[in-house]
């Protein structure tokens, strides 16, 4: 490692503990909908207190039990959204390849949910895939076209690529590093 800077590619000190602030944010409560396989489950199991993730298909909540066997904190169950939902407050909500799924009406269920479940410093991130998806009508573009529309939350964050969208929406407009400040 060169003098002065961080294991964290190339990064000053100051830039390091900036980004190690950000990779270690932790939750109390979050609830990952459509978990698929786990594999986003397992990589948020060692930052939340308790992770809830659900999915319709009993292959995939089999999947994921599998994939987070060695993580007492996450509750893996089958899930029939939107007409079930756990209980509040959730400091986190990923919305995460399920959006093509459902119809207008279930996405704005979804968004009440989030309304009547998001923990007052809570977080929602939606992460879409932007190509057609086979079988269905919408695209990861018009699942976070229609969320932007519904959700009166604060953006704080929009990116895309060629290939997917993540946006990211606070209560209260504040980035992680307007939170550490505040505290």
């Amino acid at each position: 490692m060169i003098p002065g800077r961080s294991a964290i590619a190339g990064t000053s000190g100051a830039n390091a503990r900036f980004y190690s602030a950000r990779c270690r944010m932790n939750t109390t409560r979050a609830f990952e909908p459509a978990c698929g396989n786990g594999e986003l489950t397992a990589l948020l199991a060692p930052r939340c207190g308790e992770l809830i993730a659900t999915d319709i298909a009993e292959d995939a909540v089999a999947l994921t039990r599998k994939r987070v066997a060695e993580f007492g904190n996450v509750k893996v169950a089958q899930m029939f959204l939107p007409d079930t939902w756990p209980e509040g407050p959730l400091d986190l909500i990923v919305l995460s390849e399920i959006g093509y799924y459902l119809d207008e009406p279930q996405l704005w269920h979804i968004v009440e949910h989030v309304y009547q479940t998001l923990s007052p410093d809570g977080v929602v991130v939606a992460c879409h895939w932007r190509k057609p998806i086979e079988g269905w009508s919408r695209n990861g573009e018009k699942v976070h076209a229609t969320l932007r529309g519904r959700l009166s939350l604060p953006l704080l964050a929009h990116y895309w690529d060629d290939n997917m969208m993540l946006d990211v929406w606070t209560c209260d407009g504040h980035s992680v590093h307007q939170r550490e400040e505040e505290n």
